[in-house]
């Protein structure tokens, strides 16, 4: 059977989709799957064991359908579920299986703080859609593949981070899903030991004022390496601490103690770490019972409240020590 999987965007949605190839390839008999999502995000399965072609969207979606048309596929999973891939799987005509995005579930969250959704994670979501293959949850969790070449030499870089380092990764789609510059100095200087910032570009100011504050076992990587050179450094971490964004889920990935840090979000909508096999390494840091939470199933360039409790409130402790436990 070859299968078509859509996923256009963006870091952690696709790392999220990796039980679903994994599934489909070892438990469909005869499974191709070939995968389509952006140019950026491509290296996040093309190297994967259980995928056997990226297709790449770039400006003009109908190059892609007529990519695909001539494939030939016999069944195409939806894990995006937008306008776009609505057009796709109309153009291709075979069938087809979309997962449950529960827009009005979290809409009531967010507006009405009703909780109608599923304590169902997203992987479980995913691979729903999927059921109908005869597929079902293996619960080894989330997986991304580096090859040799993306794996950052930790002999490149300085002398006192070759032994281990906690890898603080600052950046977030969005400024209300991320802490402060000023709280992310002062976790800074609660964890012990060297400190490795990720993030990408438009996160390197905030990193130098975090290198400047704290001195020179703060090594900062942000804008320096590919999105598979920031998990190769991450991967190779003692603990990782991260906001809700998609180094969180390449933590999970690698198993890492993963401590997560959520603002204007929250985990109800079912994106918390995902580690089934070490679930004690998944670690969740909120301001709870903020009546203004969540704001967004996304987030905002500013807090709509204007205080910003749910990142100025966070339990800098409680996150630096569960952080320093695994990097002793």
């Amino acid at each position: 059977m070859k299968i078509l999987v859509l996923r256009f965007s963006s870091i952690g949605d696709i790392v999220l989709t990796s039980p679903v190839l994994r599934c489909l390839k070892e438990q469909v008999p005869g499974a191709q799957v070939h995968f389509a999502t952006k140019a950026e995000f491509a290296p996040l399965v093309a190297h994967s064991p259980h995928v056997d072609r990226v297709h790449v969207l770039n400006a003009d979606l109908r190059t892609l359908i007529a990519e695909l048309k001539k494939e030939g596929f016999d069944h195409v999973v939806d894990l995006h579920h937008n306008l776009r891939t609505a057009n796709i799987k109309r153009a291709l005509g075979v069938k087809a299986k979309s997962f449950p995005k529960l827009n009005i579930e979290k809409w009531l969250l967010v507006n009405f703080k009703v909780g109608r959704l599923p304590k169902l994670h997203i992987v479980d979501r995913y691979l729903s859609s999927v059921a109908n293959l005869g597929v079902t949850n293996d619960r080894k969790g989330l997986e991304l593949f580096i090859p040799p070449d993306q794996e950052v030499d930790l002999g490149s870089l300085p002398p006192v981070h070759r032994s281990g380092y906690v890898a603080l990764c600052i950046g977030a789609a969005h400024y209300t899903k991320r802490l402060p510059d000023h709280r992310l100095i002062e976790l800074a200087g609660k964890i012990q030991g060297p400190i490795v910032i990720i993030g990408g570009p438009e996160d390197s100011a905030s990193a130098q004022r975090i290198a400047d504050a704290i001195g020179g076992r703060v090594f900062d990587a942000t804008g320096r390496y590919s999105i598979l050179g920031s998990a190769s450094l991450i991967r190779q971490a003692k603990s990782v601490i991260t906001h809700d964004s998609g180094s969180m889920h390449i933590a999970s990935a690698f198993g890492k103690q993963t401590v997560s840090i959520w603002g204007n979000t929250v985990p109800a909508f079912g994106m918390g770490p995902y580690i089934p096999q070490h679930p004690e390494r998944a670690h969740v840091s909120e301001v709870l019972d903020l009546p203004c939470r969540p704001c967004s199933k996304i987030g905002f360039g500013h807090c709509p409240k204007g205080h910003f409790r749910c990142m100025e409130r966070q339990d800098l402790p409680r996150i630096a020590t569960l952080a320093n436990v695994s990097a002793a």
